[in-house]
């Protein structure tokens, strides 16, 4: 069963602040559908500096809206090359790549 984490592997020419400032850009507009009460509940998200990657829950409705619009924003501030995505399977914990 695949638990719809998604691990953004951010390119080395991409600073990671800028990355997670992104997805603080992405996280206001879920608000604007959610409400901030329900994104704080709903949506979570790990910096992982050693792998320079960011880890994004997008278990429920809010996450899932987080992760669409933060992937967007990241492809059209970064471009095409500047990230990928994997999903993080929970059983196999092994990552499949979907596109970005």
């Amino acid at each position: 069963m695949t638990a719809d984490v998604f691990r953004f592997l951010i390119s080395p020419d991409v600073p990671l602040v800028e990355a997670e400032m992104t997805l603080q850009l992405a996280t206001f507009a879920a608000e604007g559908l959610f409400g901030s009460a329900r994104v704080r509940l709903d949506f979570g998200y790990h910096l992982d500096p050693n792998r320079h990657a960011i880890l994004v829950d997008g278990t429920k409705e809010a996450g899932a809206a987080v992760v669409k619009v933060f992937a967007g924003l990241l492809l059209r501030e970064f471009g095409e090359e500047a990230f990928r995505v994997e999903r993080v399977c929970s059983q196999s914990h092994q990552p499949e790549e979907v596109a970005a």
